[in-house]
C-alpha cells in the first residue's frame, strides 16, 4: 500500500465589518489588552479573527491611527496578529518608501510591499506584489521562507475566475500548496484558507497575515500609486515614518 496522504490544513480568517464585537465590548478592555502586550498600541482596533476547526484561534488588529493619518509616509497599515489570550503572534506592515522604490521602477504601476515579523522566527519576510502584469490579468505576490536552514520560494496568485478573492498558493516548483477561496458576498472579507501537505506553523501564520493584507490590498495599492504620482510630478515631499524606518536600518551599524 502506498504512504498515506499528508492531513491538510484548514483555516478561516474573517475580517469584521464594523468595531463592534465580543472582543472589545466593555469599560476598560482596551485597557486591559495594551496591558497584556505592548504590541497592542493606543490607537490598534480589532477587525477580525482567524477560525480553526470551528473554534476561535487568533484575533486581527490594526493600527487605526497610522490608516487615517494625512502625512503620505505615514499613512500605512500595520496589521497584528494576537492570539485569543492577546499574546502577539506576528505583523504585517505595508512598506510605503520599499513600496514606491518598486513602483518607480516599474514606471508608476504601483507595486506594494509588505514586512512580516514573526514571533520565534528571526527572519523578516517581505511579501512583494509582482510588477510583471497587463491589465487584466491576474495579480501575484511572492515571497520565501526560511525554514530548517533551507529558502523556501511561494507565489501567491490570484484566481483567473474570480469574485471573492480567490488566491493559489504555489511553492518553487509551480506545484499547487494550498488555496485561499474568498466570499463574494462578505463585505470585509472573508477567506477559507486549505493547505496541503502538512504546512508549517509558519507558513499557516504567513498566510494568516497575508489575509487580513488582502482587505487593504486595493486601498493600500491606491494610495501607493497617488504617492508615486505625487513624488514623480515633485508635489510630495517623502518623510518615511521612524517605525518605518527602523526596518530599513542596517544590522551592522555601529550600536
Amino acid at each position: 500500500m502506498g504512504r498515506a496522504k499528508a492531513a491538510a490544513r484548514n483555516f478561516t480568517v474573517d475580517m469584521w465589518w464594523t468595531g463592534l464585537n465580543d472582543v472589545e465590548v466593555g469599560l476598560f478592555v482596551h485597557s486591559r489588552h495594551r496591558a497584556k502586550s505592548r504590541q497592542f498600541t493606543a490607537d490598534s482596533d480589532v477587525i477580525g479573527e482567524v477560525l480553526e476547526g470551528g473554534e476561535r484561534a487568533g484575533l486581527i488588529t490594526y493600527r487605526e491611527g497610522l490608516w487615517k493619518s494625512e502625512e503620505p509616509g505615514a499613512k500605512r497599515v500595520v496589521l497584528k496578529l494576537f492570539t485569543p489570550s492577546m499574546t502577539w503572534r506576528g505583523s504585517i506592515d505595508l512598506l510605503v518608501g520599499r513600496s514606491v522604490q518598486l513602483s518607480t521602477g516599474a514606471r508608476g504601476f504601483p507595486v506594494t510591499s509588505w514586512s512580516l515579523n514573526i514571533d520565534g522566527h528571526d527572519q523578516i519576510v517581505q511579501v512583494e506584489r509582482s510588477a510583471r502584469k497587463w491589465p487584466g490579468l491576474p495579480e501575484e505576490f511572492s515571497f520565501f521562507l526560511i525554514e530548517g536552514g533551507e529558502a523556501r520560494f511561494y507565489r501567491l496568485r490570484q484566481d483567473w475566475i474570480n469574485f471573492g478573492g480567490d488566491y493559489t498558493l504555489y511553492d518553487q516548483t509551480g506545484a499547487q500548496l494550498g488555496h485561499l477561496n474568498g466570499h463574494v458576498f462578505h463585505m470585509a472579507g472573508r477567506w477559507d484558507v486549505t493547505l496541503d501537505g502538512a504546512p508549517s506553523t509558519l507558513l499557516a501564520t504567513t498566510l494568516q497575515l497575508i489575509c487580513g493584507m488582502l482587505k487593504f490590498n486595493g486601498a493600500a495599492r491606491r494610495h501607493v500609486g497617488r504617492v508615486v504620482r505625487g513624488v514623480r510630478q515633485g508635489a510630495i515631499s517623502l518623510a518615511i515614518d521612524k517605525q518605518e524606518a527602523d526596518l530599513y536600518l542596517n544590522p551592522r551599524r555601529p550600536r
